[in-house]
């Protein structure tokens, strides 16, 4: 079943190897269960674009990619059943053509239902909660090989949407849908950033979703992306500027200077809502992966002043980042959602492909968020000690409960698991 090297096994931007000791490549589900009841311990790999070791094992690594994805639309109840190694790329067209939409997408629409969701990934808009927040049921392969679901309102169900992996393998996950509407994209230039921290809440409030690029430096400004749901306008739209910025006369990437070709239409023209709240095109392949990120999430009431303690060393970050984007997400209830209990701001930072410059600089920038109690995204690098990210989670006790009940043995472990929960890798 296995047919790739395990020389070959890496992260997308290849900072991180992995080392199974085998790679499991199932084409049904049948083989897929028997993989994972045999395995002493095991890790899925999905799209492969976190960029810390959530999913490397020297033990069985799964892929799901050997089987045929479904996504079975139920009209009834504005549902759709998915497998979990589905991307939304494919999934959002899916559910476009029969007359629904998802809710939110991330920047990119390569990567997958199931590892989006385990991290807690997501896209932006105040009203809007994380792509964990659409989860109405998830079955997960139990480390006996038996299928397991659980559904909202159970009392598992809030441990067991973000997961980082240590539950199970996901087969499948039912999603809530809406009905199909358009959007409508615009880009401003040179916001500054004294405007944009003073008037924050009226920006980011301003359309269905909305992002802030910068590349800090000594005078920060942003490019402010706007996202606009046709249905929600209720006045004239696009306005010729916000607090300044000027309306873009020309498509934009978030990286200034670097080709529009790959980024989602712009400039006011209608499309459906799948190819505008991503800001990269299905149809284009992700860049070769010459970057590390980090992301940061805090609690919007502080985004000014988180903001400003990051401009304090704006410099330093300028150093090595590419890009960074500021977004914004509705509170959930998921226990180990980054956004659990706090309507929440993503600090997203795009860096250059050297760790050894990075890591001083990741550092810093965390020191100037720690009186925020910023959560790092579980799927990217940070070097928060665990023990103190751990304690920025108020469920974390009951998530190590029911992992404890589901997967007694840690079948799912890892080292990455075992410096969050404790426990052992081996």
């Amino acid at each position: 079943m296995s047919d790739r090297a395990l020389t070959d096994l890496h992260n997308w931007a290849g900072n991180i190897r992995f080392s199974p000791s085998r790679f499991e490549r199932p084409s049904t589900l049948e083989e897929a269960r028997a993989v994972v009841a045999a395995a002493p311990r095991l890790r899925v790999l999905g799209s492969g674009h976190s960029f810390n070791a959530i999913a490397d094992t020297d033990a069985v690594m799964l892929s799901l990619e050997g089987i045929e994805p479904e996504a079975n639309i139920n009209a009834l109840t504005g549902t759709v059943r998915v497998s979990g190694w589905i991307t939304y790329a494919a999934l959002s067209s899916a559910v476009h053509r029969a007359g629904f939409a998802l809710h939110n997408m991330a920047s990119l629409p390569h990567i997958s239902v199931a590892g989006s969701i385990a991290t807690g990934t997501h896209g932006s808009g105040n009203r809007s909660g994380n792509l964990a927040t659409a989860v109405a049921a998830i079955e997960f392969i139990g480390p006996d090989g038996e299928l397991r679901t659980v559904k909202r309102g159970e009392p598992d169900f809030p441990g067991s949407v973000v997961h980082l992996g240590s539950l199970g393998v996901v087969h499948t996950v039912t999603l809530d849908l809406l009905p199909a509407f358009e959007m409508r994209q615009y880009v401003y230039d040179d916001l500054a950033f004294d405007k944009a921290a003073a008037n924050f809440d009226a920006l980011t409030s301003a359309a269905y979703s909305t992002s802030m690029f910068t590349k800090w430096g000594a005078s920060p400004v942003f490019q402010f992306w706007v996202k606009q749901r046709i249905a929600d306008q209720t006045h004239p739209f696009p306005q010729a500027n916000w607090f300044g910025a000027p309306l873009a006369d020309g498509p934009r990437h978030p990286i200034p200077g670097v080709d529009t070709a790959a980024c989602t239409v712009q400039q006011g023209l209608t499309g459906p809502s799948h190819e505008r709240l991503p800001h990269f095109k299905f149809e284009f392949t992700p860049s070769v992966g010459e970057e590390l990120q980090s992301e940061y999430l805090v609690d919007r009431a502080d985004a000014p002043a988180a903001l400003e303690a990051l401009a304090r060393i704006g410099d330093l970050l300028a150093a090595v980042t590419q890009i960074s984007e500021v977004r914004t997400m509705k509170s959930d209830d998921l226990w180990l959602s980054p956004a659990y209990g706090r309507d929440t701001v993503a600090l997203h930072f795009t860096w250059v492909k050297d760790y050894e410059a990075v890591r001083p600089v990741m550092s810093a920038l965390e020191g100037a968020l720690e009186p925020f109690s910023a959560r790092p995204h579980w799927g990217k690098l940070f070097t928060i000690p665990m023990n103190e990210v751990r304690s920025r989670y108020t469920r974390m006790g009951d998530f190590e409960k029911l992992r404890e009940r589901v997967d007694p043995e840690e079948k799912f472990a890892n080292d990455f698991s075992a410096a969050v929960f404790g426990g052992t890798a081996s």
